[in-house]
Parts: structure tokens; sequence; C-alpha cells
């Protein structure tokens, strides 16, 4: 979320003022700090299972936490594979929590044992989020380890019965989509404050399985769920957070982007920008996500993590980014400057290259309206490395008989920003995003230069006075309801029992 103000000390840490972006302070840090993992997750991106031969020593991660804490660092995740699978994480935890950084874990749960529990509690850590991605027997397949889901939730509850803030996380994959309403009522149940989505990407062991992957048109049967299990969640205080490959634009950006702030909208890939990663061997990211190859600004064993943050060209891509860098559909966009093509994970490891994102609400609806629809198919597997990319093809189809009527074939290859002074890779202001307006008539977000919306064609100034008088006699109805019901009880109470 991205506040214009600066961010006072009741917000949530990882809330976003403008002069984070502008001083690139690295607000929000996940550290994969070992790749070891219990189970055996068919869309796993790192491919977890077994440690790395060379993963940071204890006083190298200790070490990693002091430089955090002198970038501004606000909130670390740990994940893995499983973070509690690495013994000396609750002494990182400590590092963490005697510097001031809000520090939690990401978890699949299935040996959170209590001892575990209880040593990262008292070792400072303040929450906990575990991945459900979906039903029993969906989760259990998935995770590769029957009782997984159980085991899952036995940990949420018990981390919510000791006082953290618990959270889940939960992937969108080909088959998830109508168990997502129960699936909230268990969350909701267990008592989760916070829910977060995002859809499967292909990476790693999900390149090996793409009939896990959601076909890029069915965002168009996914989106109206979602905006309807926000409203309902957050009716029954839950907050479902969506994740960065989920959106853009579209007519419910203005519900779920902000929290309830319909003036913060997507405003493009924070990789790099206010985002950092690690993986356990002191490989440095922008985001923990990306491919290892090609993203990878450095390692803390050779370089400071200040000089890296502040100076490594990879580190450095999303920064520079423009819309000369978008291509296909991106390219062309009305929100393409805003936006710059939504995820840089999602893109990159579907087509090798960043800026082109078939997973986006308004590019859907904007290809329905012509009768056409994306999906992709695998054509080459992925390496058997940890982020490892495949290749895959982007067709356009007549949504009326399947014919094709455009593909694209994955271009292998990152994205060129083409600068040769090497002042620019370290510009020393950063940008801030740019902010839209929102179209009262359609919902759907506009420049604010525009006068008619390029969207539904209404007036906008005309819609925003509509809108405003329409809550205006909204609230006067709601007020004019309330003294009834409050002069209704009144005279009961007032009323005199006869003896």
């Amino acid at each position: 979320m991205l506040l214009s103000e600066p961010r006072k000390m009741e917000t949530p840490p990882r809330y976003l003022t403008n002069q984070d972006f502008q001083r690139y302070i690295p607000v929000h840090v996940v550290w994969e700090i070992t790749l070891a993992c219990d189970l055996k997750c068919m869309h796993c991106g790192s491919r977890a299972g077994h440690r790395r031969p060379d993963e940071l020593t204890t006083q190298e991660c200790l070490d990693v936490v002091d430089a955090l804490a002198r970038l501004g660092t606000r909130e670390v995740t740990l994940i893995g594979g499983e973070a509690y699978l690495r013994k000396d994480w609750t002494q990182i935890i400590r590092r963490c929590a005697d510097h001031g950084i809000y520090c939690a874990t990401q978890t699949g749960g299935r040996n959170f044992t209590q001892q575990r529990l209880q040593e990262a509690i008292d070792a400072g850590m303040n929450g906990l989020g575990v991945s459900l991605d979906g039903l029993e027997p969906l989760h259990d397949r998935l995770r590769g380890v029957p009782g997984s889901f159980r085991q899952a939730l036995d940990t949420l509850q018990r981390a919510h019965d000791a006082g953290l803030s618990i959270s889940v996380n939960t992937q969108i994959g080909a088959e998830i989509i109508p168990q997502l309403p129960e699936l909230m009522e268990i969350i909701l149940g267990a008592g989760a404050k916070q829910w977060q989505i995002q859809i499967t990407v292909a990476m790693g062991n999900a390149v090996d399985h793409p009939e896990l992957l959601l076909q890029p048109h069915r965002v168009l049967e996914l989106m109206p769920m979602l905006a309807r299990l926000y409203q309902e969640a957050a009716e029954r205080g839950m907050l479902m957070v969506t994740g960065n490959n989920i959106g853009y634009f579209g007519p419910y950006e203005h519900i779920w982007r902000g929290f309830g702030d319909e003036r913060v909208h997507w405003s493009g890939c924070n990789a790099g920008h206010t985002g950092l990663a690690l993986e356990a061997d002191g490989t440095v990211k922008g985001c923990p996500s990306l491919a290892t190859v090609g993203f990878s600004g450095g390692n803390v064993r050779d370089l400071t993590l200040e000089h890296i943050w502040n100076h490594s060209k990879e580190i450095h891509f999303g920064r520079l980014r423009s819309i000369e860098d978008l291509w296909g559909f991106c390219r062309t966009c009305y929100y393409a400057e805003v936006c710059r093509g939504g995820c840089t994970w999602t893109s990159h490891s579907l087509l090798g290259k960043p800026g082109n994102n078939p997973y986006c609400h308004y590019r859907a609806l904007e290809l329905e309206k012509q009768g056409l629809r994306e999906r992709v198919v695998k054509i080459r597997d992925a390496a058997p490395d940890s982020f490892a990319v495949g290749e895959f093809e982007l067709i356009t189809e007549r949504i009326e008989d399947g014919t094709v009527a455009a593909s694209s074939v994955s271009q292998k290859q990152l994205v060129q920003l083409g600068l040769s002074n090497d002042e620019r890779w370290s510009p020393r202001e950063g940008r801030v995003p740019p902010t839209l307006k929102l179209c009262r008539a359609c919902n759907e977000y506009v420049w604010p230069h525009e006068v008619d919306c390029p969207h539904c064609g209404e007036n906008i100034a005309a819609s925003l006075a509509q809108y405003q008088e329409d809550t205006r006699r909204r609230r006067e109805a709601m007020d004019a309801v309330r003294a009834l019901i409050e002069s209704y009880r009144a005279a009961e109470t007032s009323v005199v029992p006869s003896t």
C-alpha cells in the first residue's frame, strides 16, 4: 500500500511511503535461510528438499541482519524450504528483534512442533503464515504428503492460541477456484486475520506439472469470485491480500489493492525498489521468486549487502524499466506507464522476458470484447535447478470456435535497458509511481487528465458528483433508520408494565 505521508508508528511495517520509493528502502525482505524441506510440493519453484551445500553460516546470517537494519528494512519473512529445519533459525529471529525489525515466517507446517513454535516466540517472532492450497485432498496431493493439510491447520491454530499474528497463503492453480469459498470458511474458523492469494507460476516443479497452471483466460472466472470473497472476509474481520500477480486494474482493483483506500492501485513490480530477497547461500535478488540466473545481483560473501543493493545492475533492472521495455499486449495497454507489465516473475517465468503478462484481468476483459482469449502451452521442460524456467507458447484463440488467431513463442532473454552510462545504474532518487483516479461510473482507473472515461465514455466529473450525491443520500437514509430504531428502543424501555 502506498501512503503519501511518512509512516506513523502504528502503521504496519510493510506499508510504503513516497520516501521509501525515493530512497530505495528495502522495506520488506524475504529470506530463504535454507532449502531443506519436509514436503514434496508439485508446484515448488525452488525445487526445495535438500540443503544447499554452501548455505550461510550463523555469523554470516547475523551480519546480513545487521546490514538490513542499516538499509532501513522494517520486516523480514523467513522462508525455505522450511525455515525451522535450520538449527540456528531462532538466532536469526532474535537478531531481527534486537534491531526492532518485524520478523515472520512462512511455513507448510508439517513438523512445526510446539517446542519449535515456543522457541521462535521466545526469540521474538511476530507472525506466522501457513500455506493452504485447497481443501484437504487437493492440498495433500499438491504438497506430496498425506496429512499435511491437518498438520498445517494444527500449526495455524497453535500459533493463533499463542497470540501470534497469523495468516494463510494460497496458490491459485487450475483446480482450486470452486474450493475457495469453503477454504475461506476454514481459514476464518482458524482465526487468521490475513489471507494472501497468488497465482501459481510456471517455475521449477510447476513446469513439470503444467496441468496445475491456471489458464490466463480463467482470470475472468477468478476475479469476480475473489472480489466477492474479499468483501465477505472484510465484513468478518479478515483481510484478503492480493499477491503481486493478481490484478491488474479492471473493475475490482479499487476494492483490494489499497485495503479499503481507493486511492491506492497497482503501481508496478517492487523488486529492487522496496523489496529485496536472499537465497540461503547469500545470493541477493530483488524478489524471492525471480530466477537466480539473470536476476542475481551478487553474493554477500563477495560484496557487502549495501553495495549490492545500491550498485548492482541486476537488482536495479526494475528501477529503470519504462514502457519501451514492454512488449505484446502490455506495450500498447492504457495502463502501461503505471503497470509496467505487472509481475516480473510471472511474465519472465512463462515467456522468458518481463513485460508481457497474460494473467491480467483488464487484458482478459479487453480481449473478450474482441471475442478472443489466451492460453499457454508448454513446449520445453525446465532444468532440474532451483528457480529454473521452461518454455511456453502463448496462444490467442477465438472464443467461439477455438481457432488460433495468434501465437507467441517464449523469448529467452532478459529485458535489455540499453544504458551505457554506468551512473544510470544507481539513480540517486527513486521513481514515485504515478497516481490514477477512479471513474465512478465503471470503477476503472483513469489518468488525471481524462475528462471522459476511455473505458465507459461517461463524464468523470459528473459521475463523481452523482456518486457523492448518492453516497450522501445513503448515509442520510441509514441515519434515519438508526434514529427510528433508537426511538423504538427508547419507547419500549419507557413503557411501565401493568401490575
